[in-house]
């Protein structure tokens, strides 16, 4: 029986370098010769590109609910392009069923897999597509690029905040940088005490609000 492939999860907060890893990981793999699919879903560009903030760009297939990866994988075969390996970035967006092709991909024809994302979303609550990734994968790997706090400890809780108050309620999914009627909506990476507590630091105009007990 021939060995399966791997499916290994990425995973951190906002910043941490997630799709620049990413792009790296399929710029070592397609120097060795090997063909690669890039998957993404609501990336920062709005297009059918994996970016990261330091700027870097390679176009990858914009998911949505239905795209069947299987069937995805099968349609290159039929047009004669070897498919080796596959990286998905913002992998938390991909459904519970999409991440389950992944593993029968990985299992049945020895694709790898490399999917990159964020665990939990603005409540720190697992996204679907997360849990199923910690439940199926070979490797969950958190990235060691630390992210910080407004304070100075580790962020790994990405806060919504509208019109400057962090978010309790509300669609799981928000794209950053966007606006509902008159109400900015952007994301802050905080440490689990600044999360529970909504405080956004002092470049917020808060100042530093104690929580209950002190901190």
């Amino acid at each position: 029986m021939p060995p399966a492939g791997v499916v290994k999860f990425f995973y951190g907060p906002m910043d941490c370098g997630k799709s620049t890893l990413a792009l790296q990981l399929d710029h070592n793999h397609s120097r060795q010769g090997r063909n690669g699919l890039l998957l993404t879903r609501l990336d920062r560009s709005r297009t059918g590109q994996i970016t990261s903030r330091m700027g870097l760009s390679r176009p990858a297939i914009e998911a949505d609910d239905e795209l069947d990866l299987v069937d995805m994988v099968r349609r290159c075969w039929a047009a004669g392009r070897r498919v080796d390996y596959i990286v998905v970035d913002e992998a938390q967006f991909f459904t519970p069923p999409q991440i389950e092709q992944l593993a029968q991909l990985a299992d049945d024809v020895q694709i790898d897999v490399y999917a990159f994302g964020i665990a939990t979303d603005f409540r720190g609550v697992m996204f679907p597509g997360s849990m199923r990734l910690f439940e199926l994968a070979d490797e969950a790997i958190p990235l060691q690029v630390e992210v910080l706090c407004w304070c100075g400890r580790p962020g790994r809780f990405n806060a919504r905040v509208a019109d400057g108050v962090v978010v309790r309620h509300g669609e799981q999914v928000v794209v950053a940088d966007t606006a509902s009627g008159d109400v900015e909506v952007r994301y802050q990476v905080l440490c689990r005490a600044h999360h529970r507590s909504g405080n956004l630091g002092p470049a917020s105009g808060q100042g530093t609000l104690p929580l209950v007990g002190g901190e």
